[in-house]
């Protein structure tokens, strides 16, 4: 790693580089991003009146916000729509950037996610047709939607577009395959202690030969749904890292048969009157109590960290997720009536309850999802495809609120939110809560693992902005001029009234499976004076890198990170 001693001429290589592409990018200013580590929590609230018909004319007053409470003061106040922004203009020939104007403009901004990993494959099938529909019969103009898939990790099957027959075609071309692993209640053994009543020892034998089966069964249930929730808390922080960087509220219509998880880890503590305040609809069971064998408690209990950092990236994302049960109509008796052999009294077997139980528990899963994200959940019923249509029609009526919580100290522990309105008449949807993490703070942290989850993203990652120019290099090198936006990272203040930086760059060439084929790196760790770190802020922070072309047809993947905030931003630009 390049450690950089100097920056006195960022000024003039500035001035180049924006000579250079700074005439194709004066599209204004990047919106300045709000970020956790500042401490500011921003709750987007939905408003409509009793038929669910948007209202758009609340004002700031008309708000009164509780954290674990206490009154707060609303700080920021942004009406249905403050947040929408012209295209920006074109960048010109190799130039590239991740702001977040050249990912959105005005209109709802959505993610339609199509997830196999929680999904059997007769569902995925019958989701996807129903998608299809909605994009040829229900899609609106303007509605800029993107399509991701959820199987061994989150993939874009189409980036964002207003365009409905990209969507279409996407569509069309995605496949569902077969889940890898199905994760289930382990099968009930069958009792050999019974038909071999009579033997001598054969009953203590048949018992240790199934407590042997069983520990194997559990063995296989405990990996299928840790490999599940490892999978989709992947997926959720890959969201966070790609949304985050864009203003206001983004709708995730994440279209499963059930989470495996919930993000409420079971050992919260919290108080009756609390709960029956922040969660008036939720019973607040145990993970065991929710799930059919305490084996896949016991492991979704050992991700409890992970899911509370998950939680928290989401919140300060401002993603609200929108659970579509990929089901349909389903009650948990559809595989015994697939068999007519069993369309009688004995049909509710122990198998049957147990399939039952586990139809109302990741029902309840996915509201409660939608609840401590904003979303609203769409369960038990045929059109699927309207599930998706009632999440885009909530963009209208999204308001979003930001306040500084009077409890400064940043603990990890859940915080719960209540937001009212003094007009009668307006429902109101929000966000429950929130855990108080602040990333830069957590202990253990591995920037590198970071960097290379970040990476291997396929879209670009928007927590860090920056514009990129790429063209060839002396010697045969690729030559990469990076251009950070100032307003995107964290300065510490040093003694004497300077700043100091801490960014590290990285530049990486992927082939197209997926596979490195070489990266470099380099980092900015320095202190500037007052009028130097007026020009960077004027200006944004200018590195160059030479990289090794590979030949094939490539992708080269460009990170920055800020050491200070462990903001991540991510760039993609395809080799020829």
């Amino acid at each position: 790693m390049i450690k950089v001693q100097k920056l006195l001429t960022v000024a003039v290589l500035v001035a180049v580089f924006c000579t250079n592409i700074g005439a194709q990018s004066e599209s204004g200013a990047s919106t300045p991003t709000i970020r956790i580590n500042t401490h500011l929590v921003l709750v987007d609230v939905v408003a409509t009146d009793k038929h669910g018909k948007a209202i758009t004319d609340l004002k700031a007053s008309d708000f009164t916000l509780q954290e674990k409470g206490k009154s707060e003061k609303i700080a920021i106040f942004n009406p249905p729509g403050s947040q929408d922004k012209g295209a920006a203009r074109g960048l010109g020939p190799g130039i590239y950037s991740n702001r977040p104007e050249y990912v959105t403009t005005e209109g709802p901004l959505a993610v339609l996610l199509l997830d196999t990993v929680n999904t059997s494959f007769r569902d995925s099938a019958y989701a996807r047709r129903q998608m299809l529909q909605f994009v040829r019969n229900q899609y609106k103009p303007g509605q800029r939607m993107a399509i991701f898939t959820l199987s061994n990790g989150l993939a874009v099957l189409q980036d964002f577009t207003t365009d409905p027959q990209l969507l279409y075609n996407a569509l069309v071309q995605y496949l569902p395959k077969e889940q890898e692993g199905k994760a289930a209640a382990a099968p009930a053994v069958a009792n050999v202690a019974n038909a071999d009543s009579g033997r001598g020892n054969s009953n203590s034998m048949a018992d240790s030969f199934n407590q042997r089966i069983q520990a194997f069964q559990n063995a296989q249930v405990a990996y299928q749904e840790d490999r599940r929730i490892e999978i989709t808390l992947a997926a959720m922080r890959s969201l966070a890292r790609i949304l985050a960087g864009v203003p206001g509220r983004k709708s995730v219509l994440w279209v499963t048969a059930g989470f495996p998880f919930s993000l409420i880890p079971e050992d919260r503590t919290i108080s009756d009157t609390e709960l029956a305040e922040s969660l008036p609809t939720i019973s607040q069971l145990s993970l065991g109590t929710r799930d059919s064998g305490s084996v896949a408690s016991i492991t979704r209990q050992g991700h409890a960290g992970e899911i509370r950092l998950a939680a928290a990236q989401l919140a300060s994302a401002q993603i609200a997720i929108y659970p579509v049960d990929a089901r349909g109509l389903v009650s948990g008796m559809e595989e015994t009536m697939l068999d007519p052999k069993s369309r009688n009294l004995d049909a509710m077997t122990q198998g049957a309850q147990a399939r039952i139980s586990n139809v109302t528990s990741t029902q309840e899963t996915m509201r409660e999802m939608a609840r401590e994200t904003g979303g609203k959940a769409y369960i038990n019923q045929n059109e699927v495809q309207q599930g998706v249509a009632l999440a885009l029609a909530d963009y209208p009526a999204s308001y979003t609120l930001g306040y500084y919580p009077d409890d400064k100290k940043w603990d990890g522990k859940y915080r719960s939110i209540k937001v009212k309105t003094q007009r009668d008449g307006v429902e109101l949807r929000y966000r429950r809560g929130y855990f108080a993490i602040d990333p830069s703070q957590l202990k253990d942290q591995k920037p590198e693992q970071a960097i290379a989850e970040a990476l291997s993203d396929q879209a670009a990652n928007t927590l860090v902005t920056f514009l990129a120019q790429v063209k060839p290099g002396d010697k045969g090198k690729l030559g990469v001029d990076i251009l950070v936006d100032s307003n995107s990272v964290t300065a510490e203040d040093v003694a004497g009234g300077n700043k100091k930086l801490n960014l590290v760059f990285y530049a990486a060439i992927f082939s197209a499976d997926g596979k490195m084929l070489g990266n470099q790196s380099m980092k900015i760790d320095q202190t500037f004076d007052a009028n130097t770190f007026q020009q960077v802020q004027q200006h944004g922070i200018l590195t160059h890198m030479d990289i090794d072309p590979k030949p094939g047809k490539n992708d080269l993947r460009i990170a920055v990170r800020d050491n200070h905030s462990a903001s991540v931003g991510t760039l993609i630009v395809p080799l020829q």
